[in-house]
């Protein structure tokens, strides 16, 4: 595959996961044992895969995604990305606190054969839990 090719499966990953809330494009985008590694945990499975990103969209309906910059060499697509999003749902296990919230972080994913077949993720956890007051700021 093309640099060009690579790029266009993560750019449409990030449209319709991300922006869309479509789960339903892992089907074509994502092969059954896709791995993902994000905050401090391993997923595999598309499955799994699912469940994990399901409590952002609850906790956070109205999520919105911007892509900074996509960097693509060979089958590796890295990501700059920021999150704007208000907490209205329930976030694994912390209420509702309507709380606005601005994060970043870095994403690089591995494709294959048109598929995205392993993730690696970093978000800025803990920017996120501390605006949603889970986690007290400094100072």
């Amino acid at each position: 595959m093309s640099a060009e090719d690579t790029k266009a499966i993560v750019d449409r990953f990030w449209d319709e996961v991300w922006n869309k809330k479509n789960l339903t494009i892992a089907d074509d985008l994502l092969p059954d044992n896709v791995i993902l590694h994000n905050f401090d945990v391993v997923v595999e499975g598309r499955d799994a895969w699912r469940q994990t990103m399901t409590p952002f969209f609850i906790g956070f309906p109205d999520l919105s995604f911007t892509v900074e910059f996509t960097i693509c060499e060979g089958d590796k697509v890295a990501v700059r990305y920021s999150v704007t999003g208000t907490h209205k749902g329930d976030f694994r296990g912390i209420a509702p606190t309507d709380k606005s919230i601005k994060i970043s972080g870095v994403a690089i994913y591995r494709v294959t054969q048109g598929k995205i077949v392993e993730v690696w993720s970093q978000p800025d956890k803990l920017g996120l839990l501390q605006q949603i007051g889970a986690i007290p700021t400094p100072g």
